[in-house]
């Protein structure tokens, strides 16, 4: 709307692809639009870019299916990857998507990259505690105290 407000007011279509930081090939279509339908057709400009393949229904329903996990779709584990997510699109819409697109859409939908802790089983805590707290402090290197003669050969003596 500034663009058409300083087109109205005559000033170069160069001047105002300058001014508002745009391609003067933008502009040029701006003006064309403006003679046509006033400013009111500007208004109208429609979505940029590629329609999406998938509506809004439908990333909702592979959301719900995200939700109930891998599992029921026959995979082992439970854990999703970009690739059974591909997949999972695939079979319910016919849609391919490559695996850098699908974690857009995952992206958009809310959901983030993450990793099993990948712990051990047999893994015992209060074991673990007692190391850290107790045996790992006797291992640990103390430091020198202060005015001891160094062994590097970069300080000076």
């Amino acid at each position: 709307m500034k663009a058409a407000e300083l087109l109205r007011q005559g000033v170069s279509q160069s001047e105002v692809a300058r001014r508002m930081g745009v391609h003067r090939q933008s502009v040029i279509r701006w003006a064309r639009q403006l003679a046509q339908s006033g400013r009111t057709g500007l208004r109208k400009a429609g979505r940029a870019g590629r329609k999406p393949r998938l509506s809004a229904a439908q990333l909702k329903q592979i959301e719900q299916a995200l939700k109930r996990g891998p599992e029921t779709l026959g995979y082992a584990s439970g854990l999703w990857t970009a690739g059974r997510v591909r997949e999972l699109i695939e079979h319910q819409y016919g849609v391919r998507y490559h695996e850098a697109h699908v974690w857009r859409i995952l992206r958009r939908l809310g959901w983030s990259c993450q990793r099993p802790t990948g712990r051990a089983l047999e893994r015992d805590e209060k074991a673990i505690r007692y190391w850290k707290r107790v045996r790992w402090p006797q291992l640990k290197k103390k430091r020198s105290a202060r005015g001891a003669p160094s062994s590097s050969s970069t300080k000076a003596g």
